[in-house]
Order: C-alpha cells, then sequence, then structure tokens
C-alpha cells in the first residue's frame, strides 16, 4: 500500500459519479486563485467552490512569480480571443497567515536551502511571507504592473487566516 492509496480510492468513488463531465475549461466564476501550497490553504474549501469554479495557481507562499505572470498572460491571450470586449475574469491573490515561508527570514535555512537549489541566498528573502498583508500588496501590484497581463483583467488582494477560517480583502479590482 501507498500512501496515494486512499486518494486513488477517493477518485474512483469521484469517477463513477461523472461529475467532471460538465467541467470546462474556462472556470464557471471567470476565476483564477493564486495561492500558498499549503494544505491549510485550500480554496476550494475556504471559498466553497466545486470543479470548474475556478482556476487555481498553488506555489509556496502564493507569491507572483514570473511563472505565475507568464500563465496570467497566456490565458488573458486565450480569454481575449473569445471574449473581444469587455472584463476577461479576476485573478484573487491570497496570502495567509503562519506561512511557512517565513522560514525564508532565518539566515541559516535561508542559506541551506539557497545551496539545495542552486539560488542567491538573499534573492530568497524577499519570497518570505511574514506580513501577508504587505506580501499580497506587492503582489499584487507586480500582477497590474505587468503588461503581458491584459488590462481587462481585475486583480485583487486577500488574507486568509488559517486560525479563523476568514478570508479578508486587502486589495479590491
Amino acid at each position: 500500500m501507498t500512501l496515494l492509496d486512499p486518494a486513488l480510492e477517493r477518485n474512483r468513488r469521484f469517477a463513477a459519479t461523472g461529475a467532471y463531465r460538465d467541467a470546462t475549461i474556462m472556470p464557471k466564476l471567470n476565476l483564477f486563485i493564486v495561492t500558498c501550497l499549503d494544505p491549510r490553504v485550500d480554496p476550494a474549501a475556504f471559498f466553497g467552490l466545486e470543479l470548474g469554479d475556478a482556476a487555481v495557481i498553488r506555489n509556496a507562499g502564493g507569491r507572483v512569480t514570473e511563472d505565475v505572470i507568464h500563465d496570467l498572460s497566456f490565458i488573458s491571450q486565450i480569454t481575449e480571443s473569445v471574449l473581444p470586449d469587455g472584463p476577461l475574469f479576476e485573478v484573487a491573490v491570497v496570502h495567509h497567515t503562519q506561512c511557512g515561508t517565513g522560514a525564508l527570514a532565518d539566515d541559516e535555512f535561508r542559506s541551506r536551502y539557497a545551496k539545495r537549489i542552486d539560488a542567491d541566498a538573499d534573492s530568497l528573502r524577499a519570497v518570505a511571507v511574514l506580513d501577508p498583508d504587505a506580501t499580497v500588496r506587492a503582489d499584487v501590484e507586480r500582477l497590474r504592473a505587468a503588461r503581458s497581463i491584459s488590462e481587462r483583467v481585475s486583480i485583487s488582494g486577500h488574507v486568509y487566516d488559517v486560525a479563523s477560517g476568514q478570508v479578508r480583502t486587502v486589495l479590491s479590482r
């Protein structure tokens, strides 16, 4: 038995329902969420999303990286070809309290990790989410400044509190 076996059993039950048949490539809510990979931070759970409601990009800290910008630029170009006018979709950047990327503020941890991934330790300090309000503001501004993302895309920033389960809006569209 592997650690994946319980999830595979759940998949068999899911597949038997046929619920996946109605899912489309564009999210039903026209919502794209950028958030952390922390298992406590599951937007399907805290936003009550169902399959096909939203697209989700997850990485350490939910930070806006070049890859995130490229993904959203790609999606906005595809959407523009289908919707020639009006708003395209909203991107909700969601950071959270008690984020594990805070470990990157520790010099020793950051130095060891930088060696492990062959990166510059000083640049990794900026990835740490110590103040989620500040980092979500910075990431929203980074997305808004990205010229490759359509101006017809709305971008908002939010903080999820892992202790209360509440999402608070920091910057709205």
